[in-house]
């Protein structure tokens, strides 16, 4: 099969107006009036509160942890949110015409909340600890050890202008973690159970004109297990109020899609749903122009035709026009193609010509093409996925988003040579996707971990049956004018693989949901034990893979696990699939430390993690010769050696990006976080990082050595030197001494002289590329720690209380060589209009509160994150300290 798709992108925007100023006394916010749609962020000054138990007596519905029939359901309630995306509407659910028998003083206007702790949004009350560090934990290491059971309250206020009377207000919410349900003055609103996706509700008929609206939303994670990695807690994202004419765009209201293009023109294709929820009939006329985005002058490039459309009282109707793009600026991945954005803005004016509404839709104009031999084609070049897959959370700042964290994280990604993200295993919030859309990231989009059968016991499984139309429905709108999404994925792992039948049959339902809502991307489920002629392998568009392309417990080094076995099996999924694009989903799974290494060194490409081959469980640290797995996965040479010889392969997404909160396999009983990352928690980048960009950067002139060459207890003992290079070969010299030149071998991903005997000095590899002197790296031996150097990732941020410093520290000796096994105890402190908001070291077993200014170093390094004030600008100090070392420090500014 050769699938061409051709839509393209942006997230859908409201004409944005300034947030107005809230009182931090009176904690409110006014809804501008006004006479378009206005969108003002509702982050800042919330009341919150928490309770590890059920201290109101109300659940959305019963499950494993919460079964007590004592307990008042709020399900009828909340369903009718997801109406809206209910495809067929006998299906759609009727409210109960009398308000829940319920009293809950939280809800109320009077209700005293003074003793509540005052919060800013995204918040996630989990990430502050203590980590459980008990045998029992009541929250085990696979969600994290962290606190993130129990009910969540949130209040605010909010004044409501009078001359907005005949407008609609819409409170928005990006994610809350998770059951979120609403009240605005004492009337429960609705809510929307899956924490991951966003979701919109019309609080217009239960607001008042005048201050004082009473706005409380719960939030609750179940007690028992309810994730597989760390989950986050509370209202984790964004939340907005938007203010609307009765006609306006929809939710989600557009749709963008490109066809025909080349580089001389594009037809773009759009899509307008429009809604009355006035009282009367009304014709309104709607009128696009095309933008440059971001150009400075908003360069016009072109115009739809105007249409006009009349609709009845509470009904929506669409408008479908087409227009032409001359010399288009396509959309696409660095570093041989641009990631250009246009926007459409939509106007909506009455028969008497008054302007109704203004709503902007970011897009990208690209066609991609899915073939089953030559992979992806990006606007006709063949783009190989060098993707990983990244979890929600942001480290030691937890699910709360941050842009700022976020585009980090993606700066570190694109340094290293990644090209594409996949979602694992959820929505994203939408900021990440404007971030993929302007950085260039292509994206494979995921929805689900779980359908109806559980991998834990309080996971999606509860409310698939009832959610799973409107939850995919939704995502899809809210997602599809991206141009960076590429993919739709709804499921990973499921375990319904292993019942055939039932995969395929939700499969196919899920599917078809998928092709209604967007034709122009293919779908896919990832795969880690379906066979390849299985009948849920036919059904997906794609054919994505998790470890099975490179053989699961594969391999001599692996010969001895028991468990699941699989040989490598692109060849045989390619055979039964001969149409259809193949990926890796999840490829690698390797595991490591940074700065860690263990001997004996492994003669394999690949081997298991146990304590007599990498591993040390006493110590809780995995060796960072990057030869290291999980039992089912493989070291990156290995990855690489079989999609060498298996070219029809399109690429495949690294497990994992970034170390993340929680799963931290294989040490369960005393880690916190995972090891499967190229780069750590704290955002170091592990050994592994060079072996990627050596392969991933070909172009760019590179050599890395490992290991650190300090190891007093060493001398004279065979200490093994490897090297990460983008040339083709190189020379090792140990203290001046030649120790040979060596070429990469065929199949072959680093260069290895694994006799050289330790001696403390220097080590210097020069590396070569077609015969010449291609880079150069050494590594020399430290002394004793003498001296903390500070280093910020920038000079200046923005004072508006959201912008962030990441400042790392790194333990040197008297010359200023990182000493790499320093562990000294640091004391954080900042000065100026600033405040520490979390530290790190990466260090997968630590269980130091994230919020704590004393870190300890591991292997030399740790992290401060810093935020600064909103309002207040100035310099900023940081200032790093430890016993028996000269203190450092780092000055930046607000501004």
């Amino acid at each position: 099969m050769k699938l061409l798709s051709c839509i393209h992108l942006g997230w859908t925007l409201g004409l944005l107006g300034l947030p107005a100023q809230a009182s931090p006394v009176q904690n409110t916010t006014a809804i501008a009036s006004g006479n378009v749609r206005e969108r003002t962020s509702l982050n800042k000054d919330w009341k919150f509160w928490h309770s590890k138990e059920i201290p109101d007596n109300v659940v959305y519905d019963l499950r494993p942890d919460a079964n007590d029939s004592s307990l008042v359901v709020l399900k009828p309630w909340v369903l009718p949110s997801g109406n809206d995306y209910i495809a067929d509407a006998s299906a759609q659910y009727e409210r109960p015409l009398t308000e829940p028998d319920i009293d809950l003083p939280y809800v109320e206007n009077e209700f005293d909340d003074t003793d509540w702790e005052q919060v800013h949004l995204p918040h996630d009350w989990a990430i502050k600890g203590p980590f459980y560090t008990d045998e029992d934990p009541e929250i085990g290491s696979a969600m994290g050890r962290l606190p993130v059971q129990g009910v969540g309250w949130y209040r605010r206020k909010l004044d409501v202008s009078r001359k907005d009377k005949d407008d609609l207000v819409l409170l928005e919410i990006d994610g809350a973690m998770s059951y979120p349900i609403v009240w605005v003055n004492g009337h429960l609103v609705g809510g929307w159970p899956y924490g991951y996706n966003s979701f919109q509700l019309d609080i217009t008929p239960y607001l008042k004109p005048g201050k004082g609206n009473q706005l409380a939303i719960r939030v609750e994670n179940p007690a028992g297990d309810s994730s597989r990695w760390y989950p986050g807690a509370g209202i984790y994202r964004n939340v907005w109020l938007t203010k609307v004419n009765p006609i306006h765009v929809a939710h989600y209201g557009t749709k963008v899609t490109t066809k025909d293009i080349s580089t001389r023109k594009a037809t773009v294709d759009l899509e307008v749903q429009i809604e009355n929820k006035a009282d009367k009939t009304q014709k309104v006329e709607v009128v696009t122009e095309v933008f440059v985005h971001g150009s400075k002058h908003g360069r016009k490039v072109a115009q739809f035709p105007r249409q006009d459309i009349s609709l009845q009282p509470e009904s929506k109707g669409s408008v479908s026009v087409s227009t032409t793009i001359r010399d288009p600026r396509l959309w696409g991945p660095p570093p041989t193609q641009s990631p250009d954005l246009y926007v459409a803005v939509t106007s909506l004016y009455d028969a008497r010509g008054r302007l109704l509404d203004i709503y902007k839709t970011k897009f990208g104009i690209r066609s991609v093409e899915y073939t089953p031999d030559n992979g992806l084609l990006v606007n006709g070049e063949r783009v190989p996925i060098q993707g990983v897959n990244q979890h929600h959370d942001l480290g030691a700042l937890g699910a709360a988003w941050n842009k700022r964290a976020a585009r980090r994280q993606l700066e570190i990604l694109q340094e290293l040579g990644v090209n594409a993200i996949r979602t694992a295993h959820n929505p994203p919030t939408p900021e990440l996707l404007e971030l993929t859309d302007e950085m260039g990231f292509l994206v494979l989009d995921e929805i689900f971990d779980s359908w109806a059968q559980q991998k834990t016991e309080s996971d999606f499984h509860l409310i698939f049956n009832d959610w799973s139309e409107p939850d995919l429905r939704s995502w899809l709108r809210r997602d599809r004018n991206h141009p960076s999404v590429i993919i739709w994925s709804y499921g990973n792992e499921i375990a319904e693989q292993n019942r055939d039948a039932v995969a395929a049959e939700i499969a196919t339902y899920l599917q078809g949901i998928v092709k209604e809502e967007d034709t122009t991307r293919p779908t896919t489920a990832s795969m880690n034990s379906a066979w390849p002629n299985s009948s849920f392998a036919g059904v997906v568009d794609l054919i994505s893979l998790n470890y099975q392309g490179e053989g699961l417990r594969y391999g001599p080094a692996y010969a001895h696990l028991t468990g699941n076995r699989r040989d490598p099996q692109y060849d045989a999924f390619h055979a039964a699939h001969p149409e259809k694009l193949i990926l890796g989903s999840e490829v690698a799974w390797s595991l490591s430390s940074r700065g860690s290494f263990s001997f004996p060194v492994t003669s394999y490409q690949s081997a298991p993690v146990n304590d007599t081959s990498g591993g040390n469980s006493t110590t809780l640290e995995i060796s960072a010769y990057e030869l290291y797995s999980a039992d089912a996965g493989s070291a990156p040479d290995r990855v690489f050696s079989t999609q060498d010889q298996h070219p029809f392969v399109a690429g495949g997404f690294v497990w994992a990006g970034w170390d993340y909160i929680g799963e931290p396999y294989p040490y369960y009983d005393g880690a916190r976080s995972a090891y499967s990352g190229i780069i750590d928690l704290a955002g170091f980048k592990k050994e592994r990082f060079y072996q990627y960009q050596a392969r991933w950067r070909p172009d760019f002139p590179m050599a890395h050595i490992v290991p650190h060459w300090t190891w007093p207890d060493r001398v004279g003992e065979v200490t093994p030197v490897h090297v990460f290079t983008s040339g083709d070969e190189a020379e090792l010299f140990l203290n001046g001494v030649s120790q040979g030149r060596r070429k990469k071998e065929p199949l072959t991903y680093r260069i290895r002289w694994d006799d050289v005997v330790y001696e403390p000095g220097e080590v210097y590899v020069v590396a070569y590329k077609d015969g010449t002197e291609w880079a150069t790296h050494t590594v020399r031996t430290a002394g004793a720690p003498a001296a903390l150097r500070l280093s910020a990732d920038r000079e200046a941020i923005a004072a508006d209380g959201e912008d962030l410093l990441f400042v790392t520290v790194e333990v040197v000796d008297a010359e200023g060589i990182v000493v790499p096994q320093a562990d000294n105890l640091i004391h954080f402190e900042v000065s100026g209009p600033a405040e520490i908001v979390a530290t790190d070291n990466g260090f997968q077993a630590d269980f130091t509160a994230f919020p704590s200014h004393d870190r300890k170093a591991f292997n030399g390094l740790a992290l401060a994150i810093v935020k600064g004030v909103d309002g207040r600008k100035g310099d900023i100090v940081v200032t790093a300290s430890s016993q028996g070392v000269e203190k450092g420090e780092v000055v930046m500014k607000t501004v």
